[in-house]
């Protein structure tokens, strides 16, 4: 197993772990945008590394191990990190934008890190399968436009505590460091990369119309 999953992993468990045992040590790393407002921007990289609880913290990390040594692979150790800790970036400063007005939100989570190694596996090999709901076989391209769409409904619904801005923020992270990395991507996945590109199309269009 590669050496730099294992210490992202290692890392985040260890910090989360403390998080979970440390109130005061929790609140002043997590994301919260009114201390980022008064210039805490070190807030928009920590609090990717803690979770609410340790389940939260199991799927984010499984999910890492699943799909991280294929971007491995094909990307290498220092492409990698810079799609992870990119992803992680582009989740937090989708929420901020989205969540701007409310100096009261809190989050946590490496769910956009997470979700942006998704999304460049996805590109790298869109026609693998992956079990939606862990049952159901689905390409992985089509995963990846649901998975945004579903994004896009939590944005706009806010019914449940789900961060959707950071996951589709990293997915957008995730996708745009892969092609720039790899652009040779478009040519030979030309097909996939415009439907991964229709969410994201529509994403914007919300926004732009006062739907978000």
């Amino acid at each position: 197993m590669n050496v730099i999953l294992i210490i992202v992993i290692a890392v985040t468990v260890l910090i989360s772990y403390k998080g979970f045992n440390d109130t005061s040590f929790f609140r002043k790393f997590e994301f919260h945008l009114g201390s980022i407002q008064k210039g805490e921007q070190i807030r928009m990289i920590s609090s990717g590394f803690f979770h609410v609880d340790m389940t939260h913290l199991l799927l984010n990390m499984l999910t890492l191990w699943f799909f991280a040594p294929l971007v491995l692979a094909y990307m290498g150790n220092w492409t990698f990190i810079l799609i992870y800790m990119g992803s992680l970036i582009f989740g937090n400063l989708l929420t901020y934008i989205f969540k701007k007005n409310d100096y009261n939100y809190r989050a946590v989570g490496a769910s956009g890190a997470v979700t942006g190694v998704l999304y460049s596996a996805i590109l790298l090999q869109p026609d693998m399968m992956l079990g939606l709901f862990f049952i159901i076989p689905i390409p992985a391209y089509l995963f990846g436009i649901l998975y945004l769409l579903y994004s896009i409904y939590g944005m706009k619904s806010q019914n449940d505590n789900i961060g959707h801005s950071a996951h589709f923020g990293g997915a957008v992270g995730g996708y745009v460091i892969t092609l720039i990395e790899q652009p040779q991507l478009l040519v030979d996945h030309t097909l996939m990369v415009i439907l991964l590109t229709i969410p994201i199309i529509v994403l914007f269009i919300l926004q732009r119309l006062g739907k978000l």
